[in-house]
């Protein structure tokens, strides 16, 4: 992975020295808190309902067991014993005192880890897919394209001030694991005819309260020219962007008044004007990120593992385990581990201080040091052998990390709603407890098969509602939580955006609504093999209507 040239901790160490002084003249009264808003909020600092929450960066979802065992300090030290892996793969802390926040961008910047970017109207935290580098259909590790850019658009003098905030994407596969086509900016990572690296170009997508799918700008974009493009469209944006309404801000709205192709011909002209200048990527650069994310050296295994099916065969938790949290690993005899922070009734997203000592100590031991958080809210040991899944599971499940349900009904994604966030309108954890409890038996999950709920407590969507198989949204109605249903939505490849199937339900009716979707699904799929996806977009909503709403 990638480490701190002299440059990057030159210019962390700076940043937190500079926050700390103003933190202090917040301390002391020299500084309103109107006037030390936009200034926290370049270093990640935000006043929630209760208390100021730190969003803390991990870029493109990468970090190793010493910078975990950091988090785990901090979230011991500094806060109430826990912290909350975000869809941005990001980990906030919902308790630190503004008083202690110097204290701990110090302590991350000694784990070469930082605050900065995380929040305002700048190029936010790049993502990527959470397997980059290990999966076995990716075309190329998109996490040195995505290092690259976290490079260039740090503390980017022309898009600090951008009309709103801006997020970038980056798979390395076709099967996208990254939601590219609901960010600002999504890239996919693919070879031409000739076998030469570049990159599918996607503009204009995102969610809140107005979704919608990015659009295709370049079918191909040779790698040399990734940041000039870049840097075009953000130009652009920066240029055309509204300003007046920060609901129609963000670059999709721009897509849609401008028209993608008087957008694109803006963009082109743009590129063409900087393309040959100094953002053209050289090949050396390249090689020089790309031998950071060096495959570790994976002692050769056989492909099936009998230490593994034989432990199988005796332990059902184990079976399970190994069915639903495994992925493909382009190293035979190797695997990709997804560590579940959704346990049957929990928080999802949420890691006690001690889970993430356990998680770095498993990294070290099984899995070459490397940890992934995914955009799901979850973690994953990205290079784990086949044989030592079975000792790996054992410890997980010991320490309440083996949740055998990834991709399954209970592997929901939340924000913090109205327990934590001052823009909410309903709570978003409370509901996904009670629907995690509802199909918490793991031989209904499995009858179930593939299905996403998503449930976010306002229009902002942090908890990505829109591409939710099932999506919740809580809304406020004269003083009361109700939660209205979508259906349809897809984050992936085959993007789309969840309907409104009808009027919203109560708290008390919210987990009876969802679970009369579910059992429809189950009663009326054509085969076990037909996911709730296909069969939505084969039946359309008739159905769930009828299941929700009768007669009314």
């Amino acid at each position: 992975m990638y480490r701190y040239d002299e440059f990057d901790a030159a210019f962390v160490s700076d940043r937190v020295a500079q926050f700390s002084d103003q933190v202090r003249r917040r301390l002391s009264g020299e500084l309103t808190e109107d006037e030390f808003k936009p200034l926290r909020l370049m270093n990640g600092l935000y006043l929630q309902l209760h208390a100021y929450m730190l969003r803390v960066a991990v870029p493109y979802g990468t970090l190793n067991g010493r910078q975990m065992k950091k988090l785990a300090h901090i979230a011991r030290v500094y806060d109430r014993g826990f912290g909350h892996f975000t869809t941005r793969q990001n980990i906030q802390y919902n308790w630190p005192k503004l008083s202690d926040v110097p204290a701990i961008l110090n302590e991350l910047a000694e784990v070469e880890m930082h605050a900065i970017q995380t929040s305002g109207n700048c190029i936010r935290n790049v993502t990527a897919d959470h397997f980059a580098g290990a999966a076995a259909d990716e075309v190329d590790d998109p996490r040195p394209y995505a290092e690259i850019l976290r490079q260039w658009s740090s503390l980017h003098p022309e898009f600090t001030y951008l009309p709103r905030k801006f997020k970038i994407a980056v798979t390395g596969a076709a099967r996208d694991r990254a939601a590219i086509r609901v960010h600002d900016i999504g890239l996919e990572v693919r070879r031409n005819e000739e076998g030469k690296i570049g990159f599918r170009v996607l503009v204009g997508g995102g969610q809140g309260r107005t979704p919608m799918i990015a659009r295709e700008v370049r079918e191909f974009l040779p790698e040399e020219d990734l940041l000039a493009y870049t840097d075009a469209i953000l130009r652009v944006y920066n240029l055309y962007g509204r300003r007046d309404n920060k609901y129609k801000a963000r670059i999709k709205i721009l897509v849609h008044e401008t028209g993608l192709e008087e957008l694109k011909k803006d963009i082109e002209a743009e590129f063409e004007r900087i393309k040959d200048g100094v953002l053209r990527l050289p090949q050396e650069e390249v090689e020089r990120i790309e031998a950071y994310f060096a495959m570790p050296d994976l002692p050769a295994r056989e492909a099936r593992s009998s230490i593994l099916e034989g432990a199988k065969a005796d332990d059902m938790g184990l079976k399970r385990f190994a069915d639903q949290n495994l992925h493909p690993h382009k190293v035979p005899g190797y695997v990709s581990v997804t560590v579940s922070l959704k346990p049957i009734g929990g928080i999802p997203g949420d890691a006690s201080a001690d889970q993430m000592d356990v998680v770095a100590d498993l990294a070290a031991q099984y899995g070459f040091d490397e940890i992934r958080v995914s955009h799901e809210q979850n973690l994953v040991l990205p290079h784990v052998a086949l044989d030592d899944v079975p000792a790996l599971y054992a410890v997980l499940k010991e320490n309440g990390l083996g949740t055998p349900n990834a991709g399954l009904v209970t592997d929901m994604i939340a924000c913090p709603g109205l327990d934590y966030c001052a823009l909410a309108n309903a709570r978003s954890i409370p509901v996904a407890e009670r629907i995690s409890e509802r199909f918490g038996d793991p031989d209904r999950q499995a009858l179930i098969g593939p299905l996403s709920i998503k449930i976010s407590g306002c229009i902002n969507a942090c908890g990505h509602h829109h591409v939710g198989h099932i999506g919740i949204l809580g809304v406020d109605r004269k003083g009361e939580e109700f939660y209205q249903i979508t259906l349809g939505g897809s984050p992936d490849e085959t993007a789309s955006i969840g309907e409104i199937v009808g009027k919203g339900f109560s708290t008390d009716e919210i987990v009876d609504a969802v679970e009369r979707v579910v059992d429809t699904y189950v009663a009326q799929r054509s085969s076990a093999d037909e996911t709730f996806l296909s069969f939505y977009r084969r039946v359309g909503e008739a159905p769930f209507k009828e299941a929700l709403y009768g007669d009314a």
